[in-house]
């Protein structure tokens, strides 16, 4: 079913029209993964190399987690599946959103196969505002300030860009407080 499922994916063609190069859908998972990591889209660096995450918000990301590359890139532990899962091109002040009609098309069937899914983490206002419909926070910062409301399902995280250092000048609690809980978090299920 998990085979099928990532053929099914890789053969999409879905909004091949609306993309700057043809599909290539970047994701992971495997039906053991204990974490799924739900992010905007590939970046044009991650559609060069085929790769999720293979870059400096890689390794921001990684490091907020408290794991190793080889435990990031490990199936059986993370899942990574973007909003959009190709990369949708760039736009004035950086890539472009990613396309909707990835998230009601695969989600749904890939969280299905996840048989020991225990944390959701949503990277960005992309994957907040699909995920949590019901939030009382309108903006990213009141979401992930208050990120204990959605656990234990939902962990909400801002983007880990390298541009967003003006964010983190301003939320110094978010490495202060917030990163120490959710490498707690992520130690504790992959303990499991």
């Amino acid at each position: 079913m998990v085979e099928k499922l990532k053929n099914d994916i890789n053969a999409c063609l879905i909004c091949k029209d609306f993309l700057p190069y043809l599909p290539r859908p970047i994701y992971q998972f495997h039906s053991n993964a204990k974490i799924i990591i739900i992010a905007q889209a590939p970046g044009q660096i991650a559609h060069d190399k085929g790769i999720p995450f293979d870059d400096l918000s890689g390794d921001n990301l990684r490091s907020w987690l408290g794991v190793t590359k080889e435990q990031f890139y490990n199936p059986e532990l993370f899942a990574i599946m973007p909003m959009g899962f190709c990369f949708p091109g760039k736009g004035k002040s950086g890539d472009l959103p990613p396309r909707k009609e990835c998230a009601p098309q695969w989600h749904n069937k890939i969280i299905a196969q996840l048989d020991h899914l225990e944390l959701i983490i949503l990277v960005g206002k992309y994957a907040q505002d699909y995920y949590l419909k019901d939030n009382p926070y309108k903006n990213l910062t009141k979401t992930v300030i208050n990120y204990h409301e959605f656990l234990p399902r939902f962990f909400p995280l801002v983007h880990p860009s390298p541009l967003n250092f003006r964010w983190h000048g301003k939320n110094k609690w978010f490495k202060e407080e917030i990163i120490p809980v959710l490498q707690n978090t992520v130690a504790n299920i992959l303990a499991l």
